[in-house]
């Protein structure tokens, strides 16, 4: 600011001096072009150009500052254009990888899959086999069953029809003989 002070304070000497010779000249033309016209000129100019320099003394701190903040600013702009064209490398060398993750993964889909596959193909055949084993199973037993069952009418039916025959041929003297001989042989075997 000093310097900003000794600066006006020379420039107005500077032009009183170049004023003198103005000052020392004679005639009377116009009071515009007379000495003291003149001194009133410069006097003129030194407040302009003062209020000039005191001007851009009082600005200069807020150009300074507002230079500063631009600078910052294009440093800023500069560093997120850095890191958004480092993002935009990532992700095209990501787009590049993932055409081949996305191949890895069809061909591990179609592996499981065709290993499913042959999974429950094997899985069906073992449960048609014990779907086969157990239904023969069951045949079986109702075979044997079947049997049982026909072997015990078949019995009954034996049963029956020598009930039926023992009636017809038993008469009161074959009961009789029957009954004696039975009698015999509980007093032999008591005896």
């Amino acid at each position: 600011m000093k310097r900003l002070w000794r600066g006006a304070a020379l420039a107005g000497w500077g032009v009183a001096l170049l004023a003198m010779p103005a000052l020392a000249e004679g005639g009377e033309s116009s009071p515009a072009d007379s000495p003291t016209g003149w001194i009133f000129r410069w006097i003129n100019f030194a407040i302009v150009l003062g209020l000039i320099v005191w001007a851009f003394s009082k600005a200069a701190p807020y150009f300074r500052r507002h230079a500063e903040e631009i600078t910052e600013k294009i440093a800023e702009g500069t560093r997120a254009r850095e890191a958004a064209e480092a993002k935009s490398r990532e992700a095209q060398a990501k787009l590049g990888e993932l055409d081949k993750e996305v191949a890895a993964m069809r061909a591990a889909a179609k592996k499981d899959m065709e290993a499913e596959i042959v999974r429950l193909k094997a899985q069906t055949k073992e449960e048609a086999a014990t779907v086969e084993e157990t239904t023969n199973a069951e045949i079986e037993a109702a075979e044997r069953a079947a049997r049982m069952e026909l072997k015990a009418i078949a019995a009954d039916m034996a049963i029956a029809r020598a009930e039926a025959m023992l009636r017809e041929r038993m008469t009161p003297q074959t009961d009789a003989a029957l009954l004696k001989t039975y009698v015999a042989e509980l007093e032999r075997s008591v005896n």
